[in-house]
């Protein structure tokens, strides 16, 4: 048997390491096969069914044979629905600015790829969810970091901070609210901090609004709504988080001006088009799915506010994040070593907050029952974790 071919790999590939997210989530798979009850903790994975409407959608859509290729961007009701959704979110947005993507994550890899070169500094907050870093390194760009965990991540307090960041040497600020991995919805105030620093230093920004749908006691501002941001904002979104469509792998961008055109390219050559019967049930989702999504969006809260009483009840006092479904935990300075105890002591898998540039925390996700959240802290509790 020869040895295998040594390939000569690119340099841009070396630059970035495998999601972490998906290392604990395979890490937790291989314990459960080898018959280990693991609590995962650590899937950004709506815990609920794709809702009853949408699945009957796509099963039309393929009973009637919309299973080809559709148009590069996405097919025009989709394009049209997502266009309406975002005036709605107060943005200025036509069809004919939206970019349908297989996933969100396609969605910002297109944009980054559009909008970075060599060298180009990119502004991220931290603690940021782990692709962003990786997807900048890809596109060959420059990381500077602003981190929210000294003001209880949120943005408004770290204004100032973001202001020594962000320079006429920044090409792109990378804006996630609500946040993954704290929860964080930032205010409204904060929005205005970030356009008055993009306005007067020239700058784009992403923002990922992937959670938008998932907010409990706060009020999702769209940074594109803002006035003086619409032409410098590409607004990305999906269906994952909100309809519980992960695995349909469905995402957005949207933009003003030539930016569609230009990152066209790379999707027409890279995927040629989001899947014909998913976009169709994409419309439906839109459309006919409210009850659905508010139906989820009490259960996490609720969970939430659980989590928080079950921590509290043993003394660990956690920054409380207005949306997603996320909590960041801290558990010291070594947060790798402390979630390799928990998942091969305890088997509850959680991410090292390092993961996210925020050493100390651990990454817990609620989309798990309520029976489920309780035993994950008892097991933590027993094994002298928390």
């Amino acid at each position: 048997m020869t040895d295998a071919h040594d390939y000569d790999y690119s340099d841009r590939i070396g630059r970035v390491e495998p999601s972490a997210t998906l290392a604990i989530s395979n890490l937790a798979a291989e314990k459960e096969a080898e018959g280990a009850d693991v609590v995962d903790l650590s899937v950004g994975e709506p815990d609920f069914d794709t809702p009853e409407n949408v699945v009957e959608a796509g099963k039309d859509a393929l009973d009637a044979g919309h299973t080809g290729y559709t148009s590069s961007n996405g097919i025009p009701p989709l394009r049209e629905a997502i266009a309406a959704k975002l005036r709605g979110d107060g943005i200025d947005a036509s069809a004919d600015e939206v970019i349908v993507t297989p996933g969100g994550k396609q969605a910002l890899y297109e944009t980054f790829q559009t909008l970075i070169d060599d060298g180009d500094e990119v502004v991220l907050l931290d603690p940021a969810w782990v692709s962003y870093e990786a997807m900048v390194k890809l596109a060959g760009g420059d990381l500077t970091r602003v981190d929210l965990a000294p003001h209880g991540f949120q943005l408004e307090p770290a204004l100032d901070d973001l202001a020594e960041a962000v320079s006429d040497d920044t090409e792109l600020l990378v804006v996630n609210s609500p946040s993954n991995p704290t929860g964080a919805v930032f205010s409204e105030a904060a929005l205005s901090g970030v356009r008055d620093l993009a306005v007067e230093h020239d700058v784009a920004v992403i923002s990922d609004e992937i959670y938008e749908r998932i907010v409990y006691d706060a009020d999702h501002v769209s940074l594109a709504s803002l006035e003086g941001m619409a032409d410098r904002t590409v607004t990305i979104n999906g269906f994952s988080k909100a309809y519980s469509m992960t695995g349909w792998r469905l995402g957005y961008l949207h933009a003003k001006g030539d930016f569609v055109g230009e990152a066209g390219k790379l999707h027409s050559h890279s995927v040629s088009c989001a899947t014909n019967f998913v976009q169709r049930a994409g419309v439906e989702a839109l459309e006919n799915t409210d009850a659905s999504v508010e139906e989820m969006r009490e259960a996490f809260a609720d969970r939430r506010d659980l989590l928080v009483d079950l921590f509290d009840e043993h003394g660990v006092d956690v920054d409380v994040g207005d949306g997603a479904f996320y909590m960041m935990i801290p558990v010291g300075e070594d947060d790798a070593a402390w979630c390799e105890r928990a998942i091969e002591e305890a088997s509850v898998a959680c991410v090292p907050g390092s993961a996210f540039n925020a050493p100390g925390f651990a990454r817990i996700s609620y989309a798990a029952s309520e029976e489920r959240l309780r035993e994950a802290v008892d097991r933590l509790v027993a094994n002298d974790l928390l």
